[in-house]
């Protein structure tokens, strides 16, 4: 099993986007928010299975040793470990969710819409 991690360097890319409403041009930061959403997500689950890695490896120990108590601890293991793989998987569904809300609001800033944030500070 290979333990090598692989991350994405953070690449920044400002991005001028014309305001259709004022016509003044509106600096943002398009890839920022989207490179650490995803450099989160990564190394969360990164970690995640670092740890499952372990546990497997602790697993099979136990069940190579053939010693009743071993086995009984592979129960307990195991079940970390399917638990872990949810935490995975809840891990993505949140990544999508929020990388789906990034595309949008980028889609709407590009429209000449105003995003979600500036139309709540000007409704108070």
């Amino acid at each position: 099993m290979n333990n090598t991690t692989v991350t994405a360097s953070p690449k920044p890319n400002k991005k001028r986007i014309k305001n259709d409403r004022g016509g003044a041009k509106k600096e943002e930061e398009c890839d920022a928010e989207a490179w650490d959403t995803l450099s989160k997500s990564f190394k969360q689950v990164q970690s995640v299975l670092d740890h499952n890695s372990d546990l497997i490896k602790q697993v099979n120990a136990n069940h190579q040793s053939k010693i009743p108590d071993n086995l009984v601890k592979n129960v307990s293991l195991i079940r970390e470990i399917n638990g872990n793989i949810t935490k995975v998987m809840s891990i993505y569904s949140d990544l999508s969710f929020k990388v789906s809300n990034i595309v949008e609001e980028r889609r709407r800033l590009k429209n000449g819409g105003e995003s979600k944030l500036e139309s709540a500070s000007n409704e108070s």
